[in-house]
């Protein structure tokens, strides 16, 4: 089996680092020591976060892009690879939550959910792959969701994109480690990012981002596929599988707010 990295194997490279999880796993790694590529849209963000590393162990170095670019995502790490060195670990955490009324349905927003959700990651993973196969080493960690487990109201693009997601890590997984290279995939339960701000529904055990950082990097530092947080929540909904599916999805109502249409939660627009 292929094992975790160190920085002494090279730089770790993070998407969707200008806010939430992706900030915070920046920074933990940084503070681990680990010199970090921060790749974000949003060039104000990043410069602030480098920033905040300079009196870290680790540096962030801010390289933007947006993910949904290809050609971007290797010039990046053809950039990252010259100046700084190889790119031993990624954490491809970059998407987008556009909220969906099955009622007021919208394709668009499937388009660009997809475009960054997945294949975002794909962008970013051809230029990766191809580098660390030619060193036999490397670790990959996908940041799906447990809205990849189900359906869940107003997530039928998100949880569709994020279960994709959860298939392609573990396809990579079978298909990497006999070549060296770790594939982990992340399935964070409710995080408070700007993603979650306006759900319109209750979101048990909802956890703060630094909190989730912290699993996430101390799960890096091991083999397993899933790193899936807080248990007492991901464990819940995993169990929840196990019921038959018109049992799930009637319950799923009732928890969520969605068993009375006369009480059926507004849904916001807007991207997050």
């Amino acid at each position: 089996m292929a094992d975790p990295v160190t920085k002494e194997d090279g730089v770790a490279w993070v998407t969707g680092a200008s806010s939430g999880i992706g900030r915070d796993v920046a920074l933990r790694l940084a503070a681990d020591g680990w010199q970090v590529i921060a790749t974000a849209r949003r060039v104000g963000e990043l410069a602030e976060l480098a920033e905040l590393s300079k009196d870290l162990p680790g540096q962030i170095r801010p390289f933007a892009g947006d993910v949904s670019d290809k050609t971007a995502m290797e010039s990046i790490v053809q950039r990252v690879e010259h100046q700084f060195g190889k790119v031993a670990l990624c954490v491809l955490n970059a998407g987008v939550f556009k909220p969906i009324d099955a009622r007021n349905f919208k394709a668009d927003a499937f388009q660009s959910t997809f475009d960054v959700n997945l294949v975002g990651v794909a962008n970013c993973l051809e230029p990766a792959i191809a580098s660390m196969k030619t060193r036999g080493k490397g670790q990959i960690a996908l940041v799906a969701s447990v809205t990849g487990y189900g359906g869940l109201p107003t997530s039928s693009a998100y949880g569709a994109s994020k279960a994709a997601l959860i298939n392609l890590a573990e396809t990579l997984r079978i298909e990497l480690d006999p070549i060296g290279l770790l594939v982990q995939v992340v399935n964070p339960g409710f995080i408070d990012t700007p993603a979650t701000k306006n759900n319109p529904f209750p979101m048990p055990a909802l956890m703060a981002s630094k909190d989730a950082a912290d699993r996430i990097v101390d799960g890096l530092a091991s083999t397993r596929f899933e790193l899936t947080f807080p248990r007492r929540f991901t464990y819940v909904l995993k169990a929840l599988d196990y019921l038959p599916t018109t049992w799930r999805l009637a319950l799923v109502r009732k928890l969520t707010g969605w068993a009375d249409p006369d009480t059926t939660p507004d849904i916001p627009t807007g991207d997050a």
